[in-house]
C-alpha cells in the first residue's frame, strides 16, 4: 500500500502542479490586460493634464478679453453719455434762438407797413392783395434773415429729434 499511497500522492501534486500552472497563466494574462489598462490610463490622465493646461490659459485669455471689452464699453458709454449731454444743451440753445428768432419774425410782422410815393411803384390791379413791406430799408433783409434762420433751425431741431427718436 506504500505504493499506493505514494503514487496517488504523486498525482495528487501533479493535479496540483498543474491547476497551480492555469491559475499562473490567467493571471498573467490577467495583469498584462491591467499593465496595459495602466498604460492607457497613463496616457488618457496626461491628455487630461494637456486639456486642462489649455483650458486654463484659454479661460484667463477669455477673463482678460472681458475685462477689456468692459472697460471699452465703459469708455464708449461714458463718451455717449457726454454726447447727449451736449446734444441736450445744442438743443435748448437752439430751442432758445428759434424762439427769439420767432420773437424778431413777430415784431416784423406787427411792424405798420410804410407807404411808398405813387410815382415810384406802379398801381396793381388789386391793392387788397399787395404785401406790406417793412418801414425800415434793412427791414425787408431783416425779415427775410429772420425767416430763413428760423427755417434753418427748424431743420436743425427736426434732425436732432430724429437721432434722438
Amino acid at each position: 500500500m506504500s505504493l499506493f499511497v505514494t503514487l496517488a500522492a504523486d498525482i495528487l501534486v501533479a493535479v496540483l502542479l498543474a491547476a497551480t500552472i492555469v491559475s499562473s497563466l490567467r493571471l498573467s494574462r490577467r495583469i498584462g490586460q491591467l499593465k496595459g489598462d495602466e498604460v492607457a490610463l497613463r496616457q488618457t490622465i496626461g491628455d487630461l493634464m494637456v486639456a486642462t493646461g489649455t483650458a486654463e490659459r484659454a479661460i484667463a485669455g477669455l477673463r482678460a478679453a472681458i475685462d477689456e471689452a468692459d472697460r471699452t464699453l465703459n469708455a464708449r458709454l461714458e463718451a455717449a453719455g457726454a454726447r447727449a449731454a451736449e446734444l441736450t444743451e445744442q438743443v435748448e440753445a437752439g430751442e432758445t434762438v428759434v424762439a427769439r428768432i420767432g420773437a424778431i419774425v413777430a415784431q416784423m410782422r406787427a411792424v405798420p407797413a410804410r407807404q411808398e410815393p405813387a410815382s415810384v411803384v406802379p398801381a396793381a390791379p388789386e391793392p387788397a392783395l399787395r404785401r406790406t413791406e417793412p418801414a425800415s430799408p434793412n427791414g425787408e433783409r431783416l425779415g427775410a434773415a429772420a425767416a430763413a434762420a428760423l427755417a434753418m433751425s427748424e431743420r436743425a431741431l427736426a434732425r436732432v429729434r430724429a437721432r434722438a427718436a
